[in-house]
């Protein structure tokens, strides 16, 4: 197995199931995989047990990685003792923040249902969710002008509206969000928009 994983390389670690949610903002994540057994999930809906979750409650305030065996959190809804009745033995969770304060951070959880996680197993687990975090940082090189913008898409003005209320032409606002989908990869200036404030640049 290389040192840098593919998803491939995640089914083989993670054979009962994995979750992953990349750069989770005010309440939802930029980007989520959720591939633990669905009898799991339901139950896990079901139960409310987010709120109670040791994994996700360890994973909010730390980074790093730490294998499930090894949490000294309560868990009083007995979370991850009813997870080993779904396969979900052994898990690992991982936790990786933004350098500067007040950054976004992403999470993972990884299990199987056969053996604990080697240290080398969770350092891989730790290097992939870190890249993939670091894979999905906003672009730092967007412009105020183009920001501006971003910001009186995101509130439905139209074309003629920003550049008016900006006192620039239509064509200047064009080529500024033209180079704003292409910092953020986006498609539509709405979608750039919505990047932007996902990523709380508006």
């Amino acid at each position: 197995m290389s040192a840098l994983l593919g998803p491939d390389d995640i089914v083989q670690l993670a054979p009962s199931g994995h979750y992953i949610a990349l750069r989770i903002g005010f309440a939802f994540p930029m980007g989520e995989v959720n591939e633990l057994p669905s009898d799991w999930v339901e139950h896990y809906t079901k139960q409310r047990f987010m709120l109670f979750d040791p994994t996700v409650r360890w994973a909010y305030g730390n980074s790093g990685s730490r294998r499930w065996s090894e949490f000294e959190l309560d868990d009083p809804k007995r979370v991850i003792l009813q997870a080993r009745s779904f396969g979900l033995r052994y898990g690992v969770t991982v936790a990786v923040t933004d350098a500067a304060a007040g950054g976004q951070r992403s999470f993972a959880s990884f299990t199987r249902a056969d053996r604990e996680y080697t240290d080398l197993e969770v350092k891989l687990l730790h290097a992939y969710i870190t890249r993939r975090h670091n894979e999905t940082a906003p672009p730092t090189n967007l412009t105020r002008a183009e920001l501006e913008a971003l910001g009186m898409v995101k509130d439905g003005k139209r074309l003629k509206e920003i550049a008016h209320a900006l006192s620039v032409s239509e064509g200047a606002i064009k080529q500024r969000l033209k180079n704003a989908k292409l910092k953020l990869g986006a498609k539509t200036g709405s979608q750039a928009a919505a990047l932007a404030n996902q990523f709380g640049l508006i």
